[in-house]
């Protein structure tokens, strides 16, 4: 469909200029037209500062209209992005600017503060993301110059860990995020009037991707919030913004169904009866999917779950309930989805098929289970890890397929089932495949745990560390 984000970002702002692209809940609006003004402007302030295609600019700033500004705004120029998690230390991300050699950062003003000065004085220029005014500059730095980037070029550069000493910045081509683009577009439509509300962070892939470029191809809206996404914060904005489509992590829905579903599902001895057996499970499940649609806004039509696995129990309530979740699983090495379903396509506790184009195998299966490491092949598998071949040859096999260094199973219809890590399995006492979330999941359905880490202690026994609600 597109070769370069330049490509896709030209289409957009012309065919959908009047639309509202991305603004602030009770805030800012930018229609497609008002975007491309910001961008334009961006990419002034960046040459005049001396940048040119190739150079790194690395972006630290929470969500809103303006990071999306800086994202394009660094790529259509051929320049190199580098999204931080606001999470990380100060020191992490010392580290991961330096690693990636950018020249350049825009920030916000509360994770500004976590740049150290030594950092901060090696950059060319240093942009405040509200407002896109320069802090600072070397204004003696000559007029940098930019050109059309290629799809095999550089777009973006994504470090998964800011912890070690070596971090690891996942490089993603111009051609990588727009096949991830396209091949996620015929799993599942998007709309000119389609409604994003965004609750996870830009600097993760699966927001980046499937939350901004792809509502941008299409000629959707994403509204952003200015705070955590607590249910406090979100009931009264998924009331009034109605969106039709979200991305979430597990750890959302699952907190709504262990403190708000549940609770009302076993409030007396009479519903607890009924929800023992299967009919009435069933029967209060449709009944509390239809409040759930309605706490929804009433027009969800896709709500995307990724990032780690999906409580059973709480799957079991969203199928029965006829709401309509779907279930996706990708790393940030392939841009990132592998494999997925649409609501249509749900299986309890599978992540559905491959995309189109995405070529799958399991590789070292167990004879006795089916299990075996999932290596694939398609456009949206990355160049490599950044300034690190050794990293980069690990995750490949000899013959060139991509190691997820995660283990699954395919059904007859190519179903994918994600079993665990590869790095996590422990091998039981009669050579049983032991895996760890699996385990983690029954404990975390219990109303009162919040989470878990199974381990193998030194004497070769299962330890759960539990975090108690």
């Amino acid at each position: 469909m597109f070769n370069t984000l330049l490509e896709l970002y030209q289409h957009s702002i012309h065919a959908y200029s009047s639309n509202k692209c991305f603004s602030m809940y009770g805030g800012e609006a930018l229609t497609y037209r008002d975007f491309a003004d910001r961008v334009d402007s961006l990419i002034e302030t960046f040459v005049a500062s001396g940048l040119s295609h190739g150079d790194k600019i690395a972006l630290l700033s929470n969500n809103m209209p303006n990071w999306g500004a800086v994202y394009f705004a660094a790529a259509i120029s051929g320049m190199v992005i580098v999204p931080i998690l606001p999470d990380f230390s100060g020191a992490e991300i010392d580290r991961i600017i330096l690693h990636s050699e950018a020249k350049a950062l825009v920030a916000s003003d509360k994770l500004y503060t976590k740049v150290s000065k030594e950092v901060i004085a090696q950059l060319q220029v240093v942009i405040r993301s509200m407002n896109l005014g320069v802090i600072s500059s070397h204004s003696d730095a000559p007029r940098g110059t930019i050109r059309d980037p290629k799809e095999e070029d550089l777009a973006a550069i994504i470090y998964t860990s800011g912890t070690t000493s070596r971090p690891k910045g996942v490089m993603l081509s111009h051609k990588n995020l727009c096949s991830e683009l396209a091949m996620v577009s015929i799993l599942q439509p998007v709309y000119q009037n389609d409604v994003f509300l965004s609750i996870l962070p830009l600097s993760h892939t699966y927001e980046c991707s499937l939350g901004m470029l792809l509502p941008f191809m299409w000629g959707a809206s994403v509204i952003y919030l200015d705070k955590a996404p607590t249910a406090a914060v979100l009931l009264p904005i998924l009331k009034e913004v109605r969106p039709t489509i979200m991305l979430s992590v597990p750890l959302i829905i699952e907190k709504i169904y262990k403190n708000k579903i549940l609770r009302q599902l076993s409030a007396n001895r009479l519903m607890r009866w009924l929800y023992r057996k299967e009919w009435g499970r069933k029967w209060l499940h449709r009944i509390a999917g239809k409040k759930l649609m309605k706490l929804f806004g009433g027009r969800i039509r896709f709500f995307g779950i990724g990032g780690a696995k999906l409580d059973g129990t709480v799957e079991r309530f969203l199928f029965e309930g006829k709401f309509p979740y779907a279930i996706g699983y990708g790393l940030t090495e392939t841009a990132p989805v592998l494999a997925g379903v649409n609501p249509s396509m749900v299986r309890h506790q599978s992540t559905g098929p491959m995309l189109e184009g995405v070529q799958a195998r399991l590789d070292n299966v167990n004879p006795q289970s089916g299990e075996g490491e999932i290596v694939v092949k398609g456009p949206n598998v990355m160049i490599g890890y950044y300034k690190d071949p050794e990293a980069t040859a690990d995750s490949f096999t000899s013959d060139g397929w991509f190691r997820t260094k995660d283990l699954g199973l395919f059904d007859q219809d190519g179903y994918l089932y994600i079993k665990g890590r590869l790095s996590n399995m422990i091998l039981g006492p009669s050579g049983e495949n032991i895996y760890p979330e699996e385990i983690e999941n029954v404990l975390n359905s219990h109303a009162l745990v919040n989470d878990s880490l199974v381990r193998e202690d030194n004497m070769g026994k299962l330890v759960a560390i539990v975090y108690f609600n």
